[in-house]
């Protein structure tokens, strides 16, 4: 057991409470079951970390394809975001080297950047087919796709990836 201290911040109550310790609160096979949900939650939130890398990334080199070099301001028209908030992002991805540039001057890929925004537009392509080839339809899948795609193992884009190449057999 463990006693906690409980005082009322607004009068001079206070209080003892006596609760089990983690470790008697949860029988072992309980423990099992919590570190691994623990394991998939913090799964989720990395791949809420670099959610917004593989986003401008992948949206950086697909303006520097379309227009021949890419701007803040182009990322704050793509993303509908603040100035700002465009500069903290791309200030965090030069400093994870992903981006390099300089004040006035055109944001630019580096090579770990380049591999990632690569990355990213497959993994993005694989969803959009399968959904897709389930029948989604291709607004809807273009919107799913951007939320589902960061967080898809690589065996299950496997899968994905199989899937849609039987389906476009039959």
């Amino acid at each position: 057991m463990v006693r906690i201290y409980l005082k009322n911040r607004y009068s001079s109550e206070s209080k003892v409470e006596e609760i089990p310790h983690e470790h008697e609160q949860f029988p072992k096979k309980a423990m099992n079951e919590h570190k691994q949900i623990a394991a998939r939650h913090r799964r989720t939130r990395k791949d809420h970390a670099t959610e917004t890398a593989e986003d401008y990334v992948e949206a950086v080199s697909e303006i520097i394809e379309t227009n021949g070099s890419c701007r803040v301001v182009d990322l704050t028209k793509r993303f509908d975001v603040s100035h700002v908030t465009v500069t903290r992002i791309i200030s965090r991805l030069q400093k994870e080297g992903y981006v390099t540039t300089e004040p006035y001057r055109p944001i630019e890929l580096t090579k770990s950047g380049e591999t990632l925004a690569e990355t990213s537009r497959k993994r993005h392509e694989t969803v959009f087919n399968f959904l897709v080839a389930l029948g989604v339809p291709e607004e809807i899948a273009e919107i799913d796709t951007e939320g589902i795609e960061h967080h898809v193992s690589e065996k299950t884009l496997k899968i994905f990836q199989k899937f849609v190449s039987q389906a476009q057999t039959k």
